[in-house]
């Protein structure tokens, strides 16, 4: 369609779910189009098939989007090609790096994603060298060269992976909103990775162990209890709570034990409530909304992991957060304690993520499907399950055998 341009007429263009393009008549070979989802950018065109982005409606106002579409014509009259496209110069609404990911990518992914957080810290650190500069000006050379710096630098190429995908969505939506026409990540592949991955478990004397440096831990936190009521009563000061009567002196033994036995990722553990823990059904709930998929799973509680919560719940109100942490909020960290444990117990590269992997390894080797264990963890691909594939008890001797 053609029509005069005006600010409120752009105001009221509206998604259709197909793109569309509103010609100005105040200046022939502007337009603003509007994509299938919604995003509109002003956009000039001076020959057949040849056309400019200019940027995005509401960065770029009206006036300016008429006084750059006028240098592309005039310069195309004059040389057959704008100034623009010949010696490569950039379009004035093209926002750097850094104002794209305040103002426009981090308010979006905040509102569909999880852990916004870690992603723009990853963007933050990784990426400050380019921060700076106007996403039209960013190259796959620059890009690769920041990979080429943090393998020379101890990064793994599986971390260089995960980095490069933060950076990667961020110049997804700019294309998809019509900043770029392109992505400089287009041509730039990933890096070759293991795929089954680091999959540590527990040995049996390293369970042992473990299990030896918890009960350990909370005699000796018992002990010091005893001691300090003790000196208090010899001076007749106010005695701290006693810990003979209860099942766990801290949060940490019932953590533990309660990963060990259900495979729940550390934020899935935190984040979790009583509400959603059915003691007489010998089941608990991973809400959706404290998952990493988003997505809603009920775990069976073993006989260690229902007695472990039945304990801790009895010690405790019974109401909000299973761990809650300071001020009734979610429990932030238990590294230091957890590195504490491991050390005691005389367990090397043992990191709180691998209980989850412990407990995978044990199902499989258990003779579990794989599609069950895929459903007790919450994978959302079938693919991070089968890393534990060859755990499965004689499952390649098995396959040889028919040859």
């Amino acid at each position: 369609m053609r029509e005069k341009l005006t600010a409120r007429r752009l105001n009221s263009l509206e998604v259709t779910g197909k793109e569309y393009e509103v010609h100005d008549t105040i200046v022939p070979g502007l337009f603003v189009r509007v994509t299938a989802a919604g995003a509109k950018s002003y956009v000039v065109t001076w020959a057949r098939g040849r056309k400019k982005t200019l940027g995005r409606v509401g960065i770029l106002t009206l006036e300016q989007a008429r006084e750059e579409a006028l240098q592309y014509l005039n310069e195309a009259r004059k040389h057959g090609e704008p100034l623009a496209v010949t010696q490569g110069r950039r379009g004035a609404g093209t926002p750097a790096l850094r104002s794209f990911i305040d103002d426009h990518y981090m308010p979006w992914f905040k509102a569909h994603h999880k852990g916004h957080e870690k992603t723009l810290h990853t963007l933050d650190t990784s990426f400050e060298p380019i921060m700076h500069r106007r996403l039209d000006e960013i190259t796959g050379r620059d890009l690769e060269q920041i990979r080429t710096a943090w393998l020379n630098g101890g990064n793994k190429p599986a971390t260089a992976n995960r980095k490069m995908g933060s950076i990667s969505g961020v110049f997804s939506r700019a294309v998809e909103w019509a900043y770029l026409p392109a992505s400089p990540l287009e041509k730039i592949k990933q890096l070759k990775v293991d795929s089954i991955g680091r999959i540590r478990y527990l040995s049996k004397e390293e369970s042992m162990a473990l299990r030896g440096a918890l009960d350990a831990r909370e005699r000796i936190a018992k002990a010091e209890r005893n001691s300090a009521n003790e000196w208090r009563l010899e001076r007749r000061r106010k005695l701290l709570p006693s810990l003979q009567e209860v099942a766990f002196t801290d949060h940490l033994k019932p953590m533990v034990l309660l990963s060990l036995n259900t495979g729940m990722r550390r934020g899935e553990v935190f984040n979790l409530r009583w509400q959603d823990v059915n003691l007489a059904g010998k089941i608990l709930t991973v809400a959706g909304e404290g998952a990493k998929s988003s997505e809603t799973r009920h775990i069976p509680l073993n006989a260690e992991a229902l007695a472990t919560l039945k304990a801790w719940k009895e010690q405790g109100s019974g109401t909000g957060y299973v761990f809650p942490g300071a001020e009734g909020k979610p429990m932030a960290d238990v590294k230091t304690a957890w590195l504490e444990l491991l050390k005691n117990a005389g367990i090397i590269g043992f990191r709180w993520h691998d209980m989850r992997h412990d407990f995978a390894s044990r199902l499989v080797m258990a003779g579990v499907p794989l599609n069950t264990v895929r459903d007790l963890l919450g994978h959302a691909d079938i693919k991070m399950t089968l890393r534990y594939a060859h755990l499965a008890p004689d499952s390649k001797a098995l396959a040889v055998s028919l040859v």
